[in-house]
């Protein structure tokens, strides 16, 4: 008896498998390319379809007693298709820049405080409410043509089940969804002129959708009895996966995107977080809700600097077998054990995430001299990205968090000398976890609970999540940083006029 948890991702998906208590047996991955132009940023989702029962076929060839499989995704893209599921269009990334002026429009309708006051989100036109009516309103033929909006999560789940369902968490992330009635909006869809109907059924996360359609039984290889779960946005399963149950826990999100992700014990007040476009987002447990501040350049920001930087400590790091990351941070180390680097780094090369939702803004990198190494650049782009991180928990300060402690996911978790300084910076305990894939974890631990092997998160997590180290903050190093910290404040309002 087996289960998985499966993670659609923009750019590819995994399939995790593990056994009835909940130990690590094996993973599958896929990638797909993103299509990418000028006026728009889209991805086939029959790709995206075609690499996901290619990760289940390959772990049901290995563990062919699979009896339950969770789905989880990434957010806002949707696809418009007929009745059988049948995608209309290529579907459109959050990136895409189609929806500015549709999302001005349902603004000036309703007000963005309004919005802001139903949906739990500051309006933007990434969500998909503002594509939608891009759609209508561009391609009517398409849009009369259509009998199902889904994103990636529900779409996945139709196909595996014939079941049109999209848990709360999720449908949250097209401005569209009541947090407070947990359902669509009237108001938001008369406003935006978008049928319900249109839309799958909420849910809570983690709620079974059904068993595998005979079709999908050829395509995957999975037992016709297995459960399919819908179980959340990836950012909710990632908090899951990390064992963050209440408020006194928060999430570090440490991969491609830094993401902070507090879990409020009730609603938080909603005025307060559209000052710092923090989305407010249903969690698992009825009445907890979770935020997203992040940044769009976490470990992307890193890769990127090793790849313009390092090209010399890319040959030296393979000579010592380590990557050319450890090399830049031994090689930084050695000279400077525990001192910031003095440099300023604005992480905004994708432009800014929370609290400015800016994507205009760009990267600077300040303090450069000609005595500047790969290694102190590489520093300089740590720091950066954990003042950014700073920036958002003090943004998020009187909005309702009591979190104590970090638990980090993803990638860069495995970075020791990251992990202190973000515990020295912030200024609080930060727990290190043994998977990367939190994602995939939280989606088999809440497929695990709905499938009767666990009673409950909490007990799924005793097995599942597995701590490494814990860091702790050095009080002396973290105010050697805030001197810095102060600087760093500064910088958006100073360079922003000159790009």
């Amino acid at each position: 008896m087996k289960i998985a948890g499966l993670d659609i991702g923009t750019t590819g998906c995994k399939c995790t498998v593990f056994d009835e208590q909940g130990n690590y047996l094996g993973k599958a991955y896929r990638d797909y390319p993103v299509i990418r132009s000028v006026g728009s940023h889209e991805i086939d989702v029959s790709v995206v379809m075609d690499g996901v029962y290619a990760v289940i076929r390959e772990m049901t060839a290995e563990f062919p007693d699979i009896t339950g499989l969770g789905v989880t995704s990434f957010g806002e893209t949707f696809v418009l298709t007929d009745g059988e599921g049948n995608p209309l269009h290529p579907a459109m990334l959050y990136t895409d820049p189609r929806g500015v002026e549709e999302c001005r429009e349902l603004t000036e309708r309703l007000g963005a405080k309004q919005i802001a006051r139903i949906t739990g989100l500051r309006p933007h036109e990434m969500y998909s409410i503002s594509k939608l009516m891009w759609m209508k309103k561009h391609q009517p033929e398409i849009y009369k043509a259509a009998r199902h909006v889904f994103l990636m999560e529900d779409y996945v789940v139709f196909h595996l089940t014939g079941k049109a369902q999209i848990d709360y968490s999720l449908a949250s992330r097209t401005m569209a969804f009541d947090i407070h009635t947990l359902d669509w909006s009237s108001q938001v869809l008369e406003a935006a002129g978008i049928e319900k109907e249109l839309f799958s059924v909420c849910v809570p996360a983690g709620s079974m959708a059904g068993t595998v359609l005979p079709a999908a039984v050829v395509n995957t290889g999975l037992p016709k009895q297995t459960q399919i779960v819908s179980v959340s946005h990836d950012q909710v399963a990632a908090a899951v996966g990390a064992g963050a149950f209440d408020g006194s826990a928060a999430v570090d999100g440490a991969g491609t995107v830094q993401c902070l992700t507090p879990i409020y014990d009730e609603m938080p007040d909603i005025d307060q977080m559209y000052e710092g476009c923090f989305s407010v987002v249903p969690y698992v447990f009825p009445g907890t809700y979770v935020a997203y501040a992040f940044s769009y350049t976490g470990g992307a920001l890193m890769q990127w600097c090793v790849e313009t930087f390092a090209g010399e400590a890319k040959g030296k790091a393979r000579e010592q077998g380590i990557t050319a990351n450890e090399l830049l941070e031994r090689e930084y180390q050695e000279r400077n054990p525990d001192g910031p680097s003095g440099m300023l780094v604005l992480p905004h090369f994708a432009g800014a995430a929370t609290p400015y939702m800016d994507i205009g803004s760009k990267g600077v990198i300040l303090g450069l001299t000609t005595a500047s190494t790969a290694a102190d650049i590489y520093r300089g782009c740590m720091e950066g990205v954990v003042y950014e991180m700073y920036l958002n928990y003090q943004s998020l300060a009187g909005s309702g968090i009591r979190f104590e402690k970090l638990h980090a996911t993803g990638g860069g978790a495995h970075s020791a000398v990251w992990m202190q300084m973000k515990a020295d910076v912030l200024n609080l305990p930060i727990t290190a976890l043994k998977t990367v894939d939190a994602g995939t974890v939280g989606s088999a631990m809440l497929t695990g609970v709905a499938a009767g092997l666990f009673r409950n998160p909490e007990e799924a997590a005793e097995v599942m999540v597995e701590e490494t180290v814990t860091y702790k903050p050095r009080q002396e190093v973290h105010e050697k940083y805030m001197q810095i910290y102060e600087r760093y404040c500064k910088l958006y309002d100073a360079v922003r006029p000159l790009m």
